[in-house]
């Protein structure tokens, strides 16, 4: 069983080294960062399953690194800060947060938080498996038995091969899939480099699930290899 990654956002390096220790000792695997943009920079690359993201930070503080994650990704954010007013509880909780902690913290009582938001997310967010045929992409649903695919109950019509990469994404999602192990999965036939078809189809599926096939919310590109869904 993996462990699941946890990125903590503080610039105080004596919270990241205590929390580090208490992280280790849980199996969690942990990612550090300073400041919000190293946490952006970070997520554009890593799977992360929860963030703990102190407000107080220079360059881009927690409160518009937190709207910006929102932006593109749903897994849980703990909110760390001295301030301790409900205002600032609330400001926090309104912009995306799941959780908030006042500093000083027990490092027990965060692990415990951390813990709790994990087991509500893998429960009740998305993305899960609902039955066996059914698999559920934040508002998009892809059923195998009945080749149907739905985003927000409305019908999305798309070819045979497009439902195909779409399901084979889908399956494997938080895993990176290239171009040539789309096209012999799909198709069924040895790869060549020139070979555009794929790209091709994931363009056309992008043009009829996302909202703005632009700036994809589903399949996103990772240049020079190929393909994912975030898990």
């Amino acid at each position: 069983m993996s462990k699941e990654t946890i990125l903590i956002v503080d610039d105080e390096k004596e919270i990241i080294k205590l929390v580090e220790i208490y992280f280790q000792n849980e199996d969690f695997q942990l990612l550090k960062a300073t400041n919000g943009l190293e946490a952006l920079d970070i997520l554009s690359k890593t799977s992360v399953d929860l963030i703990i993201l102190d407000v107080m930070m220079p360059h881009m503080d927690g409160i518009e690194t937190c709207m910006k994650i929102r932006e593109e990704r749903n897994m849980p954010i703990i909110m760390l800060s001295a301030k301790g007013q409900d205002i600032d509880k609330i400001t926090g909780l309104s912009i995306g947060a799941d959780d908030y902690v006042t500093k000083p913290f027990s490092p027990l009582e965060l692990i415990a938080r951390v813990k709790s938001q994990l087991r509500r997310y893998k429960r009740f967010n998305l993305p899960q498996k609902l039955n066996e045929y059914e698999l559920v992409i934040d508002d998009l649903v892809i059923n195998s038995s009945t080749y149907e695919v739905t985003r927000d109950g409305q019908k999305i019509k798309l070819t045979p091969r497009e439902f195909a990469i779409l399901e084979l994404l889908a399956r494997n999602q938080g895993h990176v899939l290239s171009m040539e192990q789309i096209y012999q999965s799909v198709w069924n036939e040895t790869f060549m480099e020139s070979n555009n078809t794929v790209m091709v189809h994931v363009r056309k599926i992008r043009e009829k699930t996302e909202v703005d096939p632009r700036n994809p919310k589903y399949v996103q590109t990772v240049w020079g290899i190929g393909y994912r869904i975030e898990k």
